[in-house]
């Protein structure tokens, strides 16, 4: 979803820049029915206390809201913080929050604040993965659940087949740069997590699908994608610049063409499978 969540700083935060970058609300859009489908299935009870971490605008945090939890968002990307509020208002919510934030430092956030914290490919794009670890534990209740959904690195859908497809057209990342997608590496998570106090015995991990759902064609999304989604934009801006952008624009166009699963051709269903963590606190 957004990326890891930011303290405004005087210093340009690269992260909160990348998803400031564009609008995800427009990615998010086509991510809605399998956010519920999520929520719906992890146990939120009415009247408990969830974090959403990486929140977006609310993609999963507000049909936590809609079960009777009482919810925080955060996010490091004001307009999807923005976005998120507007969506709360519409809906007349008054159990939820949207706020910015950071998930390497969850400023004045208390500790063993939550019942639950939920990060659905939101707090692993966050720099330190360690600290992120460290920090989702430290607002955790004891007894209370982490549950995360990371994409996996290598794996045949979507997702993972769009970074990587983009980043064969980006210059390398900066030295000592830790790529999200090792959220999805089930070692990295049980080091993270151990290093946080969890044992191994604790954490759990099932592979799911999230569907994107979009009332126009695989090429048209492929455009959304080009148009609004942080890394992508990056990519194209690369590729343009090496005269290679025609180049990108096929392999998106043929990766989303195979992966629809539309009987629709003027209609986008993907499905792409992603890691689910569940950490007992």
């Amino acid at each position: 979803m957004s990326g890891s969540t930011g303290m405004q700083q005087s210093a340009v935060n690269p992260n909160k820049a990348l998803w400031e970058k564009g609008d995800f609300t427009r990615l998010a859009e086509t991510m809605r029915e399998s956010g519920t489908e999520l929520i719906e299935k992890i146990g939120i009870k009415p009247g408990s206390d969830i974090l959403d971490l990486g929140c977006g605008d609310g993609t999963t945090a507000i049909p936590a809201a809609r079960l009777g939890a009482n919810v925080l968002g955060i996010d490091i990307a004001r307009n999807l913080v923005d976005a998120g509020n507007k969506r709360i208002r519409e809906e007349g919510l008054t159990n939820i929050s949207i706020r910015e934030g950071d998930a390497t430092h969850l400023k004045g956030v208390a500790d063993a604040s939550f019942d639950m914290v939920v990060s659905v490919f939101g707090a692993m794009f966050a720099p330190q993965p360690f600290e992120v670890a460290k920090e989702m534990v430290r607002v955790t209740r004891p007894g209370g659940r982490i549950v995360m959904g990371n994409w996996i690195p290598g794996d045949p859908t979507l997702v993972a087949r769009i970074l990587k497809i983009s980043a064969a057209y980006t210059p390398p990342p900066p030295e000592g740069f830790v790529s999200p997608m090792l959220w999805g590496v089930e070692s990295n998570v049980i080091e993270r997590f151990g290093q946080a106090g969890i044992p191994p015995e604790n954490i759990s991990f099932e592979r799911d699908i999230y569907t994107f759902m979009a009332p126009f064609s695989p090429v048209a999304f492929v455009d959304r994608f080009k148009r609004y989604y942080g890394p992508t934009m990056n990519a194209f801006e690369a590729a343009d610049k090496d005269g290679k952008a025609a180049e990108l624009q096929r392999e998106l166009e043929v990766l989303f063409e195979q992966e629809n699963r539309s009987d629709d051709l003027q209609k986008t269903a993907i499905p792409a499978t992603f890691l689910r963590v569940t950490v007992q606190c």
